[in-house]
């Protein structure tokens, strides 16, 4: 009679198997990533070894004390990234998901003519350099730029997007005569958190880093389409059909079959928008660079330029590793959001 081999035996096999990826992941990430944790701690400006002394300097938690506690321009312009980079999520991850589901949806119907088509227009702005689309926005959002002319005709005066550093949630007050912006109130400007008012914090995304969200937006939500597409294609009909049956309308169809059946394809596209919003660093580099008055400045772009601009890599190293615990928060966040709730089972009696 077979015998199946015993694990003991089958380790030995598989580590020498995997061993060659696990040297890889090795070289590559894991030690580059301790050897970054390690700078973080120093104040170095990238002239010596910082492995071996010299002009590094071993400072401990200073770097993120300056930045998380400490009073001071550091503190603030982090926290000023922070604030933007969360709206920023706030905005983009929702928008791209629901319009590359949407348009998932809408080219999955097999009566509609040309999907094709439609799947390739959909796509190409996603395998287009963000280098050159960003360009385009820039020439489009000038102040006499092609998007006000086609406010113009609709007599709507567009405000010089890229140069424009007020927070729309104000901007939409003061618009309806709910709130003035010129003149907020004691508390909002006398109080705040990490050197910022409650006011600033509270301003939502500057004009400026609204266009961004909808440059990002329009250019990834494709590649969430393929993803929500194929998902939507191994969706075995029968349920459709079943539920077709029981009456079931088309916002039932999609509550109570589709969303459920593409649980864990949503939560690795809403995974993959929020880690790529919070790592946002091309668009900020071609399209202002923090300008207009740093309100489309973000953490990736600051840890950039503390390390290359300012030579100070330990400062660098230390916001990339509080963004690396920012992301993972809101991973382990959003996974525990959307893990599947079984009902509990009764008790046998």
């Amino acid at each position: 009679m077979y015998k199946p081999a015993l694990r003991g035996r089958q380790g030995p096999w598989g580590w020498l198997f995997v061993s060659p990826s696990v040297l890889v992941l090795g070289l590559f990430l894991a030690l580059p990533i301790v050897m970054a944790l390690w700078v973080s701690l120093l104040d170095w400006n990238g002239q010596s070894n910082p492995f071996t002394g010299g002009q590094a300097t071993f400072v401990g938690l200073d770097n993120y004390r300056g930045l998380l506690t400490e009073d001071g321009l550091d503190r603030t312009l982090f926290a000023t990234s922070l604030r933007n980079n969360a709206y920023y999520v706030l905005l983009f991850v929702p928008l791209s998901t629901g319009l590359g589901l949407t348009l998932a949806m809408i080219v999955n119907q097999r009566m509609l003519r040309g999907r094709s088509l439609l799947r390739t227009t959909f796509y190409f702005p996603s395998v287009t350099s963000t280098i050159a689309v960003s360009t385009i926005f820039l020439f489009l959002f000038q102040g006499s730029g092609a998007v006000n002319s086609l406010l113009s005709w609709i007599g709507v005066k567009g405000p010089n997007w890229f140069a424009d550093p007020r927070g729309i949630v104000w901007v939409t007050l003061g618009n309806l005569g709910l709130a003035d912006p010129n003149h907020p109130s004691g508390f909002l400007t006398d109080h705040g958190f990490m050197g910022l008012s409650w006011f600033e914090w509270l301003s939502g995304p500057s004009v400026a880093m609204s266009t961004m969200i909808l440059l990002a937006t329009w250019t990834t939500s494709g590649t969430f389409m393929l993803i929500f597409l194929a998902a939507l294609q191994d969706i075995p009909r029968e349920l459709e059909e079943a539920a077709a049956l029981d009456g079931v309308n088309r916002r039932q169809l999609l509550r109570h079959v589709t969303l459920p059946a593409l649980r864990p394809v949503l939560f690795l596209v809403l995974t993959l928008a929020l880690i790529g919003s919070w790592q946002v660093f091309d668009m900020v580099y071609v399209m202002g660079q923090g300008a207009p008055g740093n309100t489309t400045l973000t953490p990736a772009f600051m840890s950039y330029q503390s390390a290359f601009k300012n030579a100070d890599y330990g400062q660098g190293a230390a916001i990339a590793f509080i963004l690396f615990a920012i992301v993972l928060a809101c991973t382990g966040a959003q996974r525990w959001l959307l893990r599947e709730r079984n009902p509990r089972q009764g008790r046998r009696r």
